[in-house]
């Protein structure tokens, strides 16, 4: 069966917000275990980058599907409506970079579904219960990141408080290259899946395949893209996430990877699309809350926290209006 050019230029734009994801993301990944500087920042882009990738052969695709057939309403669904929704997850995405915001690409292309369906046929295309349980996590994610993280926190100075921080933060920085790894890894399941998701779609919507399914190409192209990202990497972030919102040394970072790691697995499993940048957010504030909660920068963090709640309606409002602008030439 022929491939409509549409099509192509869909599934091109997908690859492109894929390769924005990572590339935006990237901080998330390296911050920590950059500014302790376990790693150089080149190491660690490849580090994240290659992690990114592996992941595609440890997870399934339940997020893919919850993206792909828990959003929207598949009846209402048009070509369309998907390349507006893409266009207003990556202009968002481009806006939260140059700012240096630590937003989620994920519910940026939440809010572009969202905007999208919306503008298309009004608010019957939306799953009232697959985005209910999206929002919800909003608030859980991070929760459960920063609960994770203090845990675990704890535990560890528990377990190595008769070592000197010195010596313990030397083994810590070896330790960081497994935490990073994990988070890595986690990383790329959960946001490589969104974009399987979207093409997924894409190709269902077109008449291309019969029903909904996540086919090996676009697992392996997926996570080619976000692992690019990843190594081309968003600097600007990288300062925000590693020292505006507490100080980080080898033992923070550990822990603020290690516990991201678990809770990402999980959500990855149960196939609930949480972002990833609202969880190792979250565990950053944990593990400064435990170690001293003054030393936790709370205005850097409320900002961070208001770039959340505001992703998914701006990132709508955007989608919306790209939505009109495309039905004027397709």
């Amino acid at each position: 069966m022929d491939i409509p050019l549409f099509v192509i230029v869909i599934i091109a734009v997908a690859l492109i917000f894929d390769f924005l994801n990572g590339f935006h993301d990237a901080a998330n990944s390296i911050a920590t275990i950059v500014v302790t500087r376990a790693l150089t920042p080149f190491q660690a882009v490849l580090l994240a980058a290659f992690a990114n990738f592996i992941g595609a052969f440890i997870f399934g695709v339940a997020i893919a599907n919850t993206i792909g057939k828990g959003v929207l309403d598949n009846t209402f669904v048009t070509l369309s409506l998907i390349f507006a929704a893409l266009m207003g997850a990556i202009i968002w995405n481009i806006i939260t970079w140059y700012f240096g915001l630590p937003t989620s690409s994920s519910h940026a292309l939440i809010g572009g579904l969202v905007g999208a369906g919306i503008a298309s046929v009004g608010m019957k295309a939306i799953l009232a219960k697959g985005l209910l349980k999206i929002l919800v996590f909003i608030i859980i994610a991070p929760l459960l990141g920063m609960i994770a993280a203090m845990i675990f926190t704890v535990i560890i100075i528990w377990v190595f408080h008769k070592i000197k921080r010195a010596k313990a933060n030397k083994s810590f920085r070896w330790m960081q290259l497994i935490s990073a790894s994990a988070y890595s890894i986690s990383h790329g399941t959960n946001d490589a899946q969104k974009t399987m998701g979207i093409i997924a779609l894409t190709l269902l919507t077109a008449g291309v395949t019969a029903k909904f399914q996540v086919s090996m190409w676009i697992i392996l192209s997926c996570h080619a893209a976000i692992a690019l990202g990843t190594f081309f990497g968003g600097w600007r972030i990288v300062k925000t996430m590693g020292t505006s919102i507490t100080k980080i040394r080898p033992m923070e970072g550990f822990c603020a990877e290690t516990s991201s790691a678990v809770v990402l697995m999980g959500t990855a499993h149960a196939g609930i699309p949480v972002s990833t940048t609202h969880v190792i957010s979250g565990s950053i504030m944990g593990v400064g809350t435990i170690e001293n909660a003054r030393n936790v920068r709370w205005t850097t963090a409320r900002k961070i926290m208001w770039a959340w709640v505001l992703t998914i309606p701006i990132s709508a409002v955007i989608a919306a209006g790209c939505y009109f602008v495309v039905k004027m030439f397709v």
